[in-house]
């Protein structure tokens, strides 16, 4: 609603950096300290760095801004479009595909590498380093380029480093490399469904955008629950191919939507 019609993909993309630059400094400090110190001075740190955003937003978020109001006819248009479906589909996969690994990837690298608390800080610096990268480069191609593109373009990102990670299982330098590679499209990828939600349906976009990060929950619990199934039966190396197949079918669902998008998705 800040940003003119013809900006909002690249705005959304830039709203990510933040996520990007968390995950690029916080994971690695999170994973340090927790380590060092305690889980309770982790989750104390978190909780005061929520409290200073909430401050933020209290003193910089701008007045009057007003969502289309969401009705039970909303939902209703919501379910009748396709291509709204298609996308939270893609939300799910994506998220399912990386939290097989993601939600145990610590424990992973100690017990496939041998890593220690700093080996495993930096992997996940690279994640995030990669992951601003990534996000960056999408702010500043998605209006010429569009939507569609860039959203495939980084879901082969996806691809590629989860492929790269599950093939490499047991090799530190390669898994972190191919940790790098995945990063590029994590935050991005999510950044594109947020745009294409907005522009398949601007009317109905408060909820559809609430609707994917609803989904993107559930994508992230889906994952988790397989992995945690793997992890805790030793079939370590296997949760990675799991991951490739979850990916591969949001990669096939997001050139599904190229045929439904039209002209309205760029």
């Amino acid at each position: 609603m800040i940003a003119s019609a013809e900006r909002r993909g690249s705005t959304i993309a830039y709203v990510f950096l933040g996520w990007s630059i968390a995950a690029a400094v916080c994971l690695p400090l999170i994973t340090y300290v927790a380590s060092h110190y305690s889980v309770r001075a982790a989750y104390g740190g978190i909780g005061a760095i929520a409290c200073v955003s909430w401050l933020i937003l209290v003193w910089r978020l701008p007045r009057g801004l007003r969502g289309v109001p969401v009705d039970v006819k909303t939902w209703v248009q919501i379910g009748r479009n396709p291509l709204i479906g298609l996308l939270l589909l893609i939300t799910t996969l994506q998220m399912s595909g990386q939290f097989v690994v993601f939600t145990f990837m610590g424990p992973l690298l100690r017990r496939l590498t041998d890593a220690g608390p700093d080996a495993v800080s930096l992997v996940f610096a690279l994640y995030g380093v990669f992951g601003f990268i990534g996000i960056a480069v999408a702010t500043q191609i998605v209006d010429s380029w569009g939507t569609y593109r860039t959203s495939l373009i980084f879901t082969v990102c996806l691809m590629t480093g989860i492929t790269g990670w599950a093939l490499s299982a047991g090799i530190y330098p390669l898994m972190a490399g191919s940790v790098a590679v995945w990063g590029l499209g994590f935050a991005s990828t999510n950044s594109m469904q947020q745009a294409r939600l907005v522009a398949a349906a601007p009317p109905l976009a408060s909820a559809s955008v609430a609707l994917n990060t609803s989904v993107l929950y559930i994508g992230q619990a889906i994952g988790s629950a397989i992995g945690g199934v793997f992890y805790a039966r030793d079939l370590l190396y296997g949760a990675g191919y799991v991951a490739i197949g979850f990916v591969a079918l949001a990669l096939l669902t997001v050139m599904q939507t190229r045929s439904r998008a039209g002209q309205t998705m760029g």
